[in-house]
């Protein structure tokens, strides 16, 4: 019988993979949907044909992996080419977040999915949904720290996601991130304890 998952999800900035990191540190199995799509665009990566015959070389870096700044420009500068980038990446993404929770195990399992409820794609596999959540300013200035962006080009980014409250409305659980990093960890170590207690009784 598969295991239970936690969908883990937030705005960017809002400390989705310190959570995530901490989970993994109780022991929990964590499966990214980042570091999947990561995977399948490196080079060798098992979209990089597809991404290939319908950008063209041009999309493709120097080792072959996905030229990512290339194809950023490409998909904000046109919605088309947007959606046939994630019509290549979003299935082979969602099979194999499917086939590494098959394979997990443990007490539950989480997956890190950015865009949880942007849409329903992974819902279905969630027994909870976990949203890490900060004040918008808190969000804007650490995307900026760590990345180098400018406040409107991370607010642009921010713009294209789910509002805040809409993603606060749909969680079944929220972990504030607007302290520390030891705040995140204890609020991470409550939520474990939750689900263990919780999740699990519910497959007894």
């Amino acid at each position: 019988m598969a295991i239970p998952v936690v969908g883990l999800t937030g705005g960017i900035g809002s400390g989705k993979s310190a959570a995530a990191d901490r989970f993994a540190e109780l022991g929990v199995p964590v499966v990214d949907t980042d570091s999947i799509a990561h995977l399948l665009t490196g080079p060798g990566g098992a979209a990089m044909a597809a991404i290939e015959r319908a950008f063209g070389p041009s999309a493709l870096a120097g080792d072959g992996s996905l030229d990512r700044a290339a194809m950023r420009a490409r998909v904000f500068a046109d919605p088309g080419e947007r959606h046939r980038l994630e019509a290549i990446l979003h299935p082979a993404i969602h099979a194999e977040s499917v086939r590494q929770l098959a394979a997990a195990s443990g007490d539950y399992a989480v997956l890190v999915v950015p865009l949880l409820f942007e849409s329903n794609r992974y819902l279905p596999l969630l027994a909870r949904t976990l949203a890490v959540d900060c004040r918008e300013e808190v969000q804007v200035e650490r995307v900026m720290r760590r990345s180098g962006l400018s406040a409107e080009a991370v607010r642009a980014i921010m713009a294209a996601q789910l509002p805040r409250e809409q993603r606060l409305s749909r969680a079944d659980d929220v972990i504030d991130n607007s302290g520390g990093l030891a705040e995140l960890r204890l609020q991470v170590d409550a939520k474990h304890s939750y689900y263990l207690e919780n999740l699990v009784k519910a497959l007894l």
